[in-house]
């Protein structure tokens, strides 16, 4: 830290700050977390989705080309926040798919664990105001809200995701859609749109304290654009037609798109689309007009996001804070493939608790779409695989990186979302604290991105360095220009692969045949990992789905047992009565 910065902190934990420059305060942060975001879903990535605002930040930044996160939501969240990995964290995979062989296991809590420390703290022992709005999904038990993990200002959802336009659950495993305000159960505006409401809060947060004088941290969680996929109508009919040509075409089109602007190397294959899936044109013309609609809904919603930040950043602006701000626009994962209307069970569900499916109002109120594993293959190129996958399609997102002395360009380096921690911790001018609130810090997991950033180095992570995840028994281990991947059901076979990433991140040529002694020495180095982190293997014959639906299942018994012992006793009672009729009845006949 220089020793203007440690006078600027200094400062400002004695209320004094007001009296310095701009160049002298430490800079806000602000963290713009989209959910299922492909590679390609951005302007500034190659797609045809309209996103002027997050393409401006592109543009004055840096734009990562080769950032990597984890094939799902929260133990992407986990590392975010903490900089270590998801099962140091406590987050090995999210806790509705963990088998029973692994809950209550440290790194299988499904909350985070009481022994990190998230970014937030760090920040908020430094001075920092710190807020957050939107998808949490770190757990909601005693200590595990945003309050107790750093925030002064918190309004969330402890959820995978729920409805867009109203507060209620959109997966029977949820029996509504669990909001919190600052740590108590909250309920939502009459005129809530998911991507509006959070930035209105954090607005008010940002604005309740803007005398203070102190900076701001401030984690904006969309659930732009995870199931349901809800937009209003006027964003929608913007892209009616865009996607009648199906989604091979929109392959192609994003990959061109993507080398055009200059992202992945010249000899890049675009990768291939997993085996099982369907081929646009087996589909009949009353399906093709469906899914279609239903793209469009996807690229509305990502477009209404892109506006409401661009409301934060003019709110910003106006009040004189834009120019001292660092931005993050980044995702959680790859594209989401899963397409409840295809499950006979929830699409029962769904009727029964009134959701629509009718084509004319599509996203809109009242409505439950997705866009199926076809269209999100599409979103997630030119990667292989998509969401809940290792492949690059489900973990090579993209990180957009803008503010106070950051290089703008595009940069090839290899990252991983356990760097940012560290990188925000350096760019804020402060060092990792030994201990923050009584918990010690753990060393973390990444390196910072900051001499990347401020055109020092091209990249952080040397020809040796190991970088490796876990999620559900997908696993990807990164080396130099080489990547070690496993893929499960439904969509991989389980079986080991091995890719030159940095030539083909299409992942179109696997060299296990030609590279044994590499791939052997890659086996180990995970193998290494798996046990200094804390990685479990899965039970034979798992399967995440059905891992889901048994613990429905028993929410739903849990939920319900008074109404399911209520019937059987109704109608015990009824035949009791009934009996008890009949047998008064014989034994005096004139009362009939």
């Amino acid at each position: 830290m220089t020793a203007r910065t440690q006078c600027a902190f200094l400062l400002m934990l004695f209320g004094l700050l007001p009296q310095l420059s701009v160049a002298e305060a430490p800079p806000n942060i602000v963290i713009f977390l989209a959910d299922d975001v492909g590679f390609s879903d951005f302007g500034a990535y190659g797609s045809e989705v309209s996103t002027p605002n997050i393409d401006a930040l592109a543009a004055a930044g840096m734009q990562f080309a080769n950032f990597h996160v984890s094939p799902n939501c929260a133990p992407t969240r986990a590392m975010l926040l903490t900089g270590v990995s998801n099962h140091r964290a406590g987050l090995g995979n999210i806790p509705e798919t963990l088998p029973p062989e692994q809950r209550g296991h440290p790194s299988y809590l499904g909350r985070l664990r009481d022994d990190v420390v998230t970014i937030a703290s760090m920040l908020r022992s430094a001075g920092y105001r710190t807020y957050v709005t939107g998808k949490w999904h770190l757990g909601h038990e005693p200590g595990a809200l945003p309050g107790a993990r750093g925030f002064d200002r918190s309004f969330v959802l402890d959820a995978s995701g729920a409805d867009n336009w109203e507060q209620r659950s959109y997966l029977p495993y949820y029996g509504h859609a669990p909001w919190f305000e600052d740590g108590r159960p909250a309920t939502l505006p009459d005129d809530f749109y998911s991507s509006e409401f959070v930035i209105d809060q954090m607005i008010d947060y940002i604005d309740g304290e803007a005398g203070s004088g102190r900076p701001f941290f401030a984690y904006v969680n969309f659930q732009a654009i995870h199931i349901p996929v809800q937009a209003p109508r006027e964003f929608t009919e913007r892209y009616l037609g865009v996607y009648e040509q199906g989604w091979d075409v929109l392959r192609e089109a994003r990959f061109r798109g993507v080398m055009e602007r200059g992202l992945l190397p010249p000899e890049t294959v675009l990768g291939p689309m997993p085996e099982g899936l369907r081929s646009w044109d087996s589909l009949d013309a009353d399906s093709q007009r469906y899914a279609a609609k239903s793209m469009a809904v996807n690229a509305g919603m990502l477009e209404a996001m892109d506006v409401h930040i661009g409301r934060l950043l003019a709110h910003l602006r106006a009040s004189g804070e834009y120019e001292r701000t660092l931005f993050l626009v980044l995702s959680d994962n790859g594209p989401e493939p899963n397409q409840p209307l295809d499950v006979p069970v929830l699409r029962l569900w769904l009727r029964a608790v009134g959701y629509s499916t009718d084509y004319a109002t599509l996203g809109e109120r009242g409505s439950y779409v997705a866009i199926g594993p076809e269209f999100a293959s599409a979103a997630a190129a030119p990667g292989a695989f998509f969401k809940f996958h290792a492949g690059e399609g489900g973990i090579r997102v993209p990180l957009i990186i803008a503010g106070p002395d950051i290089e703008p360009g595009v940069t090839e380096a290899f990252s991983f979302v356990t760097d940012l921690v560290p990188t925000l911790l350096d760019l804020v001018g402060l060092p990792r604290p030994d201990r923050v609130d009584g918990v010690p810090v753990q060393s973390f997991s990444g390196r910072s991105l900051a001499p990347l950033l401020r055109g020092e180095v091209e990249v952080v992570h040397g020809p040796e360095d190991v970088v490796a995840l876990e999620v559900g028994g997908n696993v990807a281990l990164f080396r130099g220009d080489y990547k070690l991947v496993r893929n499960m059901p439904p969509y991989g076979d389980g079986s080991w692969q091995l890719y030159d990433i940095a030539r083909d991140p299409g992942e179109t040529r696997d060299l296990s045949a030609s590279e044994p002694d590499l791939k052997r020495t890659l086996r180990a180095a995970y193998e290494a990992y798996a046990e200094r982190e804390g990685v479990l293997e899965l039970p034979a014959g798992y399967d995440p789905m059905v891992q889901m639906t048994r613990a429905t299942r028993q929410r739903l018994l849990a939920r319900n047992w008074p109404w399911l012992l209520a019937v059987p006793a109704g109608i015990l009672m009824l035949v009791a009565g009934w009996r008890i009729g009949r047998r008064r009845s014989r034994q005096n006949p004139e009362a009939l």
